[in-house]
């Protein structure tokens, strides 16, 4: 059967399962919920050296996941056909529809607009009745689930395979039956029950369709290795070069401190005897204070001098009467401080001189006043020769932080002024630079960041995996030039799975708080277990400091995973009048 359209669900996923979940409320921990902890520091002192060696030796793990047997096929599985979970009941009268096509002869073409002998529906709106396919995989491999939908509200579906949680997914609300698609699964060859649960709305179901995955394999590593910055530090440099070169071959394990000591990084290595590679630090103002940001920033020197990497992100109150990251909490508004004057290279006596002028607002010089302040932090490293991981205006395509509330256009133009500012008139040649919008539309100029990163936090019930549908929907808003990162998780990713997913991240940011640490100060359990962040402290896919260490030494580590990426075009099974999912998604 053919039907109207086709429904684009990897693209939806970027949004749906990582910038839905970073809107948090300030609970203690919670992803980039509360800025304010992220600068408080326990002590003073300054962090240890690593010890020589660990308190307990592991064993290497090395990439394990089953053969992986490519097969076309695409085996649709009738609902009314299915098992029924609940009272529910198969509805649906024949009839014929016209669609926008003629035939050679100038006839109209018609569909039906169902398959089968009809749908299913009365799943209610509580979330009780399901419906379960029981599927054989005819061999082991990545497929694509699709069903056939139609929704008069937007419902929320929640899909089980063999009684484990996959995802949820919204439907269409226009009544039409429409396919959404999960790109991707990995099922083993054999039989497998794959449930669906509207958890608000009572849908009409129609059918799954079990088609062999090609998406996946279209995944690439072929990132530049110059940073985007022509005049960038050697050591800026010879940083992304290492990036570039070790892409597809490792994950680059990192850890988010809560505050300038190094509690979060020791009680890794005491449970694993592995230290991450690279220190994250959350900087944060308070009002026209930067004086814990100073804090972070003799952090990340300590951390660059024991041989690791260092990355900032930054928690900016607004500069308004009422300053605050959150845009809810602020009466600042971005919007209101834009300018079409080109102010980047100016003096803050030359800007100063456009306000009190009235030529340019109030804001917008506000706005200077705090670039040029963490300018002066970032200059610190930059003298020092350190380079630097920077993440500005994270999850800017969220509502929630005032940089991004305020529509991509004023988000824009804000990345491209500190951008411009940093790298011109601060000279600041040491920076890295990670853009975190999160969505097509906050996409800021390709020649002003090297590499693109997403934030996932998922319940602590669901497995986290490679989260495979996220670096798949942000390859495909920036391109295969430029690397991809996980840059804010509530758990490390299973090397196993992005290896075999083919989503190998180029490093990950596990947040601090509850993610790794629990209020007696021992490895927390709500996310990871202790065997688990052991594993992937200690696989073959994910580096760590010592690792590193002796890349840059010049030895190679053995084995060394990932493979060179295909050439090859990959083909995707289509009915000739459905639409793109490239087309839907615009």
């Amino acid at each position: 059967m053919k039907f109207r359209r086709i429904s684009s669900f990897i693209a939806a996923m970027l949004l749906v399962c990582s910038l839905a979940s970073c809107k948090k409320t300030g609970k203690e921990g919670e992803g980039s919920s509360n800025p304010t902890e992220a600068t408080e520091a326990p002590t003073e002192e300054e962090t240890e050296a690593p010890p020589t060696e660990p308190p307990t030796l592991y064993p290497d793990y090395p990439i394990s996941y089953p053969e992986i047997t490519t097969q076309e096929t695409g085996d649709l599985y009738e609902a009314e056909y299915a098992v029924f979970n609940g009272e529910l009941k198969i509805s649906g009268e024949k009839k014929n529809v016209p669609q926008p096509a003629t035939d050679r002869y100038g006839r109209e073409v018609y569909i039906e607009v169902f398959s089968g002998e009809g749908y299913v529906t009365g799943f209610g709106e509580e979330g009780k009745n399901s419906v379960t396919f029981n599927v054989e995989a005819p061999s082991t491999q990545h497929y694509d689930l699709a069903f056939s939908i139609s929704s008069e509200v937007a419902a929320d579906c929640k899909v089980l395979v063999d009684g484990r949680e996959l995802t949820t997914f919204t439907t269409i609300d226009d009544g039409e039956f429409t396919l959404i698609t999960l790109y991707g699964v990995f099922l083993t060859e054999g039989s497998c029950e794959i449930e669906l649960i509207p958890l608000n709305g009572d849908i009409k179901l129609d059918y799954l369709r079990l088609n062999n995955n090609t998406t996946l394999g279209e995944l690439k590593y072929s990132a530049g290795k110059d940073t985007v910055n022509k005049e960038a530090a050697e050591s800026a440099k010879e940083l992304k070069k290492f990036l570039t070169e070790n892409y597809g071959k490792y994950i680059i394990s990192g850890q988010y401190c809560s505050g300038s000591s190094n509690k979060e990084l020791d009680l890794i290595y005491e449970n694993t005897g592995k230290y991450p590679v690279i220190r994250f630090s959350a900087m944060h103002n308070s009002g026209d204070s930067f004086d814990t940001a100073a804090k972070d920033i003799k952090a990340c020197e300590d951390w660059y001098k024991k041989g690791g990497i260092v990355g900032l992100m930054w928690y900016w109150e607004a500069p308004g009467k009422t300053r605050s990251v959150y845009a809810e909490d602020t009466d600042f508004r971005l919007s209101d401080a834009f300018t079409e004057t080109d102010i980047s290279g100016m003096s803050q006596e030359e800007i100063k001189k456009l306000y009190t002028s009235g030529k340019i607002p109030e804001g917008c010089y506000a706005l200077i006043q705090d670039l040029d302040s963490m300018a002066a932090q970032l200059t610190i490293l930059r003298d020092k020769g350190i380079p630097v991981l920077w993440r500005p205006l994270h999850e800017g395509s969220g509502d929630w932080f005032w940089w991004g509330s305020d529509g991509p256009d004023a988000y824009t133009w804000l990345w491209e002024l500190m951008y411009k500012r940093y790298t011109d008139y601060f000279g600041l040649d040491n920076l890295i630079w990670i853009w975190n919008g999160q969505s097509d539309g906050y996409t800021v100029d390709k020649n002003t960041f090297d590499i693109a990163s997403v934030d996932i936090y998922l319940d602590s019930k669901l497995e986290f995996g490679s989260r495979f549908e996220q670096f798949a929907a942000l390859q495909k808003i920036v391109g295969p030039d430029k690397l991809i990162a996980l840059s804010e998780c509530s758990c490390i990713p299973d090397a196993d799975a992005a290896f075999r997913d083919n989503a190998v991240w180029s490093f990950f940011g596990l947040w601090y708080g509850k993610y790794i640490e629990n209020s007696r100060g021992r490895l927390a359990k709500e996310y990871m277990d202790k065997d688990y962040i052991i594993h992937a402290y200690n696989s073959d896919g994910i580096l760590t400091l010592d690792e590193y260490q002796t890349l840059l030494s010049g030895e190679k580590l053995v084995p060394e995973y990932g493979t060179e990426p295909s050439t090859e075009d990959a083909t995707e099974e289509s009915s000739g009048d459905e639409t793109s999912a490239e087309e839907y998604a615009e």
